[in-house]
């Protein structure tokens, strides 16, 4: 991912507060000899701790046929993508110049976490881990705790594995026309206000906030 200053963030506060507000992304795993890489969408938990960048859990099937590639090479990159909107090239045009010599571009932001993945089976460690990530989800409870050996779902702990992803790396970026003179950035500010639709308003809000905290 290419990260040009304008976009990168201001702080690590910025990445990680927004990270806390984006629980969904896609699980990267290097292939095997002559695949392709293995792309897993899924829910996640971040924990901010321990280590610098913190840690990942998530859960996935038995089943699921990334697990060989998975232990083969355990270096693997959760990507969450979110906040993108598409930005015409009319709102985009310096000033004095025609409208149709904007260039379209697309706004969005970005963390990518580069992990060493850790395979959980034993059914204590993967109920307690699991009981964490479902209690981030539902804060308020409701659901019944998994525990080994016991109903209503310590029969399914066979069923599934728990990742426990350290994190060495992260990347991040907010690509929100930090580049571009005051007035572009007003302009598209009021055209995403008007066109109002999904994802506008957050991709403003990143605009309005990114602004602010370099005036």
């Amino acid at each position: 991912m290419l990260i040009h200053p304008w976009d990168a963030p201001h702080d690590e506060n910025e990445w990680r507060d927004w990270l806390s507000r984006h629980d969904f992304g896609q699980l990267a795993v290097n292939g095997l000899p002559g695949d392709p890489p293995w792309v897993q969408p899924m829910h996640f938990r971040y924990e901010a701790e321990p280590g610098p960048y913190g840690k990942v859990l998530a859960h996935l099937a038995r089943p699921n046929p990334l697990w060989r590639a998975l232990e083969a090479n355990p270096t693997v990159l959760l990507s969450v993508v979110d906040d993108y909107v598409f930005v015409p090239g009319t709102w985009t045009a310096p000033e004095g110049t025609p409208a149709a010599h904007g260039t379209p571009t697309s706004y969005y932001a970005s963390v990518q976490l580069r992990c060493t993945a850790h395979v959980v089976d034993d059914p204590a460690e993967k109920a307690e881990l699991l009981n964490r990530q479902v209690a981030h989800f539902q804060p308020d409870g409701g659901t019944a705790p998994a525990v080994p050996g016991e109903a209503p779902f310590g029969r399914l702990l066979s069923g599934i594995r728990v990742l426990r992803l350290e994190v060495t790396e992260v990347r991040a970026k907010f690509k929100y026309a930090g580049n571009k003179p005051q007035e572009v950035q007003d302009r598209v500010m009021e055209r995403l206000a008007e066109r109002d639709g999904p994802r506008d308003r957050a991709a403003r809000g990143h605009q309005v906030r990114r602004r602010a905290a370099t005036d």
